[in-house]
């Protein structure tokens, strides 16, 4: 087996509330189930019983989450979540989920992930890939046929997969298809951005695919294309609402950017850890 070094961490992110904004801490710990503390939280939807995300809820990302101290295995600290407009309160306190329906005006109920449970999100078919035509995506498949909803990761609020990554070439490569866009790594909500130099001639990961990432003990395996969505398009603090993100990924490389995976072996990473491929 090869191990060549690709590039070291650049960015961490963590989402203590599923499709809300997260915070960036300097390290974190990974545990089997991916980031501790990641995606602890998510919203319920009451009229449909299901989990809301930002793919229907744009409203989501004028909020936002940390937690008050670092998180560990079996131990989450309180969470701060700040509401439009500043107000703050905590995922804990007795009338959160009431507060945040209001501030939705949309009744929803805060709920932390169970083990056994198997949940789906909502989607809107005609809004999920923004202007991007959905068979474009998804080939044979149009927004009158797709469900208006999508299985998560079972026991968690996972969309697809436990870790996500995304390289810096990548996102350079993005700007040399469509100059003018920013591709800024918080449009893509990866938990590990990965500096991989000055190369920007590709989709840097699909190098990576049937391999795996080594940073420290920590060993991320499975990896496979991330579909992106309208999500990625979004305004949030800093960024304006941008389509051109979803569709430089979904005209030049079938939606995808950056990887989906999961953990192969647990522990801590950081900031400035040295990253390797293991083929």
């Amino acid at each position: 087996m090869a191990r060549v070094k690709i590039g070291e961490v650049s960015a961490l992110e963590r989402f203590p509330v599923k499709s809300m904004m997260g915070e960036k801490p300097r390290k974190f710990e990974v545990g089997a189930g991916g980031v501790i503390g990641d995606r602890a939280y998510a919203l319920r939807e009451i009229a449909t019983d299901r989990i809301a995300s930002a793919k229907k809820w744009i409203q989501l990302f004028d909020c936002s989450a940390r937690f008050e101290s670092e998180p560990r295995a079996g131990a989450l600290p309180p969470v701060r979540i700040e509401l439009p407009g500043g107000r703050v309160l905590h995922a804990e306190d007795a009338n959160a989920s009431e507060l945040i329906s209001e501030a939705m005006n949309r009744k929803f109920r805060l709920e932390r992930a169970n083990a056994a449970s198997s949940e789906h999100a909502g989607i809107d078919p005609k809004t999920v890939f923004g202007e991007v035509p959905v068979d474009k995506v998804i080939p044979g498949v149009t927004s009158a046929t797709m469900p208006d909803h999508f299985a998560l990761w079972k026991g968690t609020f996972f969309d697809t997969a436990t870790m996500h990554v995304i390289a810096t070439g990548t996102l350079a490569h993005m700007r040399k298809l469509t100059p003018g866009s920013d591709f800024d790594p918080r449009r893509f909500r990866a938990n590990i951005l990965v500096d991989t130099g000055s190369a920007a001639d590709h989709f840097i990961e699909d190098d990576w695919i049937g391999g795996t990432l080594a940073i420290g003990e920590v060993r991320i395996v499975s990896m496979q294309p991330a579909l992106r969505c309208v999500m990625t398009t979004h305004p949030q603090r800093g960024l304006p609402r941008d389509p051109a993100t979803l569709r430089t990924a979904a005209f030049h490389h079938k939606a995808n950017a950056g990887v989906f995976a999961a953990v192969g072996a647990p522990g801590a990473l950081g900031i400035g850890d040295s990253v390797y491929l293991e083929k």
